[in-house]
């Protein structure tokens, strides 16, 4: 699905439902560096970040609780920007896109009267409590092993259960047990029984349990390991569906130093236009097939092509109705209407 908006990016985001949104990837203005109109609405900083903070309560509003945000930003507003942006979302990143072509290319270094800043910065955000959101907990940053011990409390509360009934009532009275058989002082039962950084026993350790809880005679530990080890890749499929998406291999940039090349210049090229692969590796990391995707200032239409290419769905909104039309043709995607009201 591919969904593209022409109007006011605030007035927009307004008709799209809570939580509705997995990932918002977008490129705002950068408060005058641009020569365009868009660029220069406001003559002061303040001015620009209230209005960015306007966009960004939607952000938070229409973001999943899963969900991730990039927001690229200029080196000047960079630090306000994220400062912004911290108030309403966990920062996780300060991505660097370095720029190996670009105007610093042609300029004295005798002329400069500070550094060049050769990049653009990419706020990589998530909400706070991102994990405990989705285990229906708020107000503190999450732990993963928290999420961990919610999702796999079926498994865990079976082992627990049948420890129990062996007449083993804590998990130090099954580790005296197997500091004995191992003749080590380590001490596992903590992660097979406990809910914090609780882990599946292995088979041998799964075995080893069924020896010691039935040794007295008794039916404990029936089922079947590979019958648990089945419950437990369901359940960590759930723990991963739960969490906020996040790939990435040595094969793909895994730093917050990016250096894709910027996009050459050809005729009707958007001033602020990302390479299509710096978009493609943005929704590869941060979502799954079939995720919706939010860009409230699609320009030139690089991440609704990066959308399309890996079978994810698209809102895209841009308050000019020439760069919605040259999206429209370059996803090739006809809405007859879009520019009725325009």
């Amino acid at each position: 699905m591919i969904d593209l908006r022409c109007g006011d990016c605030l007035e927009v985001m307004r008709d799209l439902p809570d939580n509705s949104i997995d990932a918002i990837v977008t490129d705002p203005p950068y408060f005058r560096v641009k020569k365009d109109a868009w660029d220069r609405q406001w003559d002061k900083p303040e001015k620009f970040l209230e209005w960015l903070g306007a966009v960004a309560d939607e952000w938070q509003r229409t973001l999943k609780p899963n969900g991730s945000l990039y927001c690229f930003a200029s080196p000047k507003m960079a630090a306000q920007v994220e400062v912004m942006l911290s108030g309403r979302f966990n920062v996780l990143n300060r991505i660097r896109w370095i720029k190996e072509a670009g105007w610093h290319n042609k300029c004295r270094p005798s002329d400069l009267r500070s550094y060049l800043s050769p990049w653009e910065e990419v706020i990589f955000a998530e909400h706070y409590g991102a994990d405990n959101i989705a285990k229906g907990e708020a107000g503190y940053q999450a732990k993963c092993d928290e999420l961990r011990g919610f999702v796999f409390e079926p498994l865990r509360a079976y082992l627990c259960a049948e420890r129990n009934r062996a007449g083993f009532m804590s998990s130090s009275a099954v580790d005296a047990e197997w500091q004995k058989h191992r003749g080590t002082k380590g001490c596992m039962a903590g992660h097979w029984f406990g809910v914090s950084q609780w882990a599946l026993p292995a088979e041998e350790h799964y075995e080893w349990l069924r020896r010691l809880f039935n040794r007295q005679g008794g039916e404990y530990l029936r089922r079947e390991y590979e019958d648990l080890r089945q419950e437990y890749e369901d359940l960590r499929q759930e723990y991963e569906d739960l969490r906020r998406p996040f790939q990435v291999t040595a094969e793909v940039p895994y730093t917050d130093v990016w250096t894709f090349k910027t996009v050459q210049a050809y005729p009707g090229k958007h001033p602020c236009e990302k390479p299509l692969d710096m978009m493609t590796h943005i929704i590869q990391a941060s979502t799954r097939p079939g995720a919706v995707v939010l860009d409230c200032f699609i320009g030139s239409g690089s991440t609704g092509e990066a959308c399309a290419k890996l079978g994810r769905d698209f809102i895209g909104i841009d308050a000019s109705p020439e760069w919605v039309r040259f999206a429209e043709s370059r996803l090739n995607v006809d809405q007859r209407d879009l520019f009725a009201a325009a």
